[in-house]
């Protein structure tokens, strides 16, 4: 039996679509999108696709000093 030689993706990826951060924020992908445009939300271009960066995002966040 031959293996599998596709790279294996760890369950958490410091990156996610704009679609599937919708989803798990609970925003409207027309307000996620205008803070990618206004520059609120990190975001890194992989080919023609844009994603978020949750990564440097949640760094960010816990940087702030008025998250607590």
């Amino acid at each position: 039996m031959e293996e599998n030689q596709a790279p294996q993706v760890p369950a958490t990826v410091p990156t996610m679509t704009i679609e599937r951060f919708s989803q798990l924020s609970g925003l409207d992908e027309g307000v996620i999108y205008g803070h990618v445009r206004r520059g609120y939300l990190p975001t890194i271009k992989v080919g023609r696709y844009r994603l978020i960066n949750v990564a440097l995002l949640n760094a960010q966040c816990l940087q702030a000093e008025d998250w607590a």
